[in-house]
């Protein structure tokens, strides 16, 4: 049996990347295309590289078999259970099985909250250059102004309350 090597981000399914093309033609000239094949309907499909990876993600070693990683039943097509394989949590033992008992699925969850503290630690990390905090600031104070240029757009441009909606300045 042939193993899925990605699942689709929003409609999940089990899919195999078969290989990446140079597209070749007046129309496909200078694309990658991405052959891939959809194991639940065993159909092979083409498409260009750039839907290939914001539509799919690539499954890790430990994403579970069962839900690919959702962490609910996709089986049944219940989104508010959790999946029976993993228990929720979209990731099983390092070796791909289903965790037997409750110090294994601890173990399982200490790998996420650890994943994700690291990742968070990064964002914290790249947050705090000073020339990140430069380049917010100055999209802050763009949208400020902004927002002021558009509310003032729209006062001159909206209706007044003087004679046929003109606007009375006081002048």
């Amino acid at each position: 049996m042939t193993k899925a090597t990605h699942t689709h981000r929003e409609h999940g399914g089990k899919f195999q990347e078969i290989a990446q093309h140079q597209g070749a033609g007046t129309d496909l000239e200078g694309k990658w295309l991405v052959l891939y094949r959809d194991l639940d309907k065993g159909i092979d499909s083409i498409t260009n590289l750039q839907e290939w990876e914001t539509q799919w993600r690539a499954l890790a070693p430990d994403d579970c078999p069962i839900c690919l990683g959702a962490g609910h039943d996709h089986i049944k097509g219940n989104r508010d259970k959790p999946c029976g394989g993993c228990y929720g949590l979209g990731k099983v033992r390092d070796d791909g099985e289903t965790p037997t008992d409750c110090w294994e699925l601890a173990s399982v969850a200490t790998g996420i909250i650890q994943r994700q503290q690291e990742e968070l630690l990064n964002l914290r990390r790249i947050a705090q250059n000073p020339e990140v905090q430069a380049l917010i600031d100055q999209q802050r104070q763009q949208a400020i102004d902004d927002s002021i240029a558009r509310q003032e757009r729209d006062w001159r441009d909206g209706q007044g309350w003087g004679p046929g909606g003109q606007r009375y300045t006081g002048d």
